[in-house]
């Protein structure tokens, strides 16, 4: 078995502090919550060939209606996670939780993570409550994020009124897909990627279905929504702070900011999309495990190897994530 090499930006953890609290909380019943240890994790690592993992939350987060023990679940995790650092530094990295939509409590415990913790980045959902990121009630996390230049990994979550999709299927065939579409849109559309340049965001699962769209949202930006009478009807942030200079390559440059993880997306069909729209240095290995059962990540990592080029595997699998957590070099 060739040396762990591979890092990861998509492993999520399940911290003691956490799982107690899902299983205490009315969701307790309804939500899975995976078998987790530090030393499962480690196995399951080294089985991979990933030599270093960054761990962050999965849906809900730590905020479970109350504000006060959202704060307190926040810190618990944070340090939790961080005591898994202090002891493997070369093999875990955290994405800090934070107890959103407390924004007064996010934007505490962002600080606290990033300026005494010294974590890798933060963990966001790509929506809370149905807010999408991007919002300006997101605007004061996002200038403590810009300032310290940090890194965001985004998951997509679940929307409220997934309830009434009628469809025989979870959530999470489909809809987390169109979930991180829309919270990756409103962030080009709203003008915060503009506002918040230094904060690096990676988008999960290798941006839903943000590569497949790209062409129609850069189309109909320049053909329709730039001009009257769309152009006043819509007041769409980009649009008007570039008023005269939309054009689709503008769009499209938008997009290339990001960063895309590889967690459950692998194969021809999504790297024909993706390679067309990601700059190919901000394309990131990703796991999405223990969510993602193991014969699944298995199936994912030989796609990936019958997929990605001689140039494009080592970059994806390591060299790309260094250039973003040089401290696992």
């Amino acid at each position: 078995m060739p040396a762990p090499h591979r890092i990861d930006v998509h492993f999520h953890s399940v911290p003691k502090a956490y799982a107690k609290a899902l299983a205490d909380s009315a969701l307790g019943v309804h939500i899975r919550i995976p078998e987790w240890s530090e030393d499962l994790a480690l196995k399951t690592m080294d089985a991979n060939g990933i030599a270093a993992s960054i761990l962050s939350l999965s849906v809900p987060g730590c905020h479970l209606g109350d504000d006060a023990k959202a704060r307190a679940l926040s810190r618990a995790v944070n340090e939790e996670s961080a005591g898994y650092v202090a002891k493997n530094p070369k093999r875990f990295g955290v994405f800090a939780t934070l107890p959103i939509p407390d924004m007064d409590g996010a934007c505490a415990e962002a600080i606290h993570a990033l300026d005494v913790l010294k974590q890798d980045g933060v963990g966001l959902l790509a929506n809370y409550n149905g807010v999408y990121l991007g919002d300006p009630s997101f605007d004061p996390l996002f200038e403590v994020l810009n300032a310290r230049h940090a890194v965001v990994a985004i998951h997509p979550n679940n929307l409220p009124a997934g309830n009434q999709i009628h469809l025989r299927v979870p959530g999470f065939l489909m809809e987390y897909l169109f979930d991180t579409t829309r919270a990756a849109a409103n962030l080009v559309f709203s003008g915060a990627m503009d506002r918040y340049p230094d904060i690096k965001f990676i988008l999960s699962h290798a941006g839903g279905t943000l590569p497949f769209i790209s062409w129609r949202l850069a189309e109909i930006s320049e053909r329709q929504l730039a001009v009257s009478p769309f152009k006043e009807r819509f007041q769409i942030p980009l649009i008007a702070d570039n008023a005269g200079h939309v054009t689709k390559d503008l769009i499209l440059s938008r997009l290339k900011r990001f960063y895309f993880d590889t967690a459950l997306a692998a194969g021809p069909q999504t790297f024909g999309a993706l390679r067309e729209v990601a700059d190919p240095a901000r394309v990131l290995f990703g796991s999405d495990w223990p969510y993602c059962p193991t014969e699944m990540g298995d199936d994912m990592v030989k796609s990936l190897d019958a997929t990605l080029s001689a140039t494009e595997k080592p970059a994806i699998e390591r060299g790309n994530a260094l250039k973003l957590f040089p401290r696992f070099g």
